[in-house]
């Protein structure tokens, strides 16, 4: 598959990218080349083929949520050596604003 001169500015434009001239023709061969490698997989026959999400049989290991409570002196010793807290919370500056 071969693009144009405008399919690669508007890819570039999507891209917020700025292309200089000499480079257009350097980036039409090179998504054109790599289309054109893509492509090839249309010619694979997959028929009888189970689509597939993950092939390794990776699952998710999961555990039920469990509160555990820290006994009152380590807490407050642990809230002592912050550098500023607020009530039973260490305070820290915002991270979103």
């Amino acid at each position: 598959m071969s693009l144009s001169r405008e399919e690669i500015l508007k890819i570039a434009n999507l891209a917020h990218l700025k292309l200089a001239e000499d480079e257009i023709e350097t980036f039409r061969a090179q998504l054109s080349s790599v289309l054109e490698y893509v492509g090839q997989l249309s010619e694979v026959d997959v028929r009888g083929i189970e689509p597939a999400a993950h092939i390794a049989g990776v699952s998710n290991v999961l555990r039920a949520d469990e509160v555990k409570t820290t006994p009152t002196e380590v807490r407050e010793a642990l809230l002592n050596a912050a550098p500023e807290r607020e009530g039973d919370a260490v305070k820290v500056k915002a991270v979103f604003r």
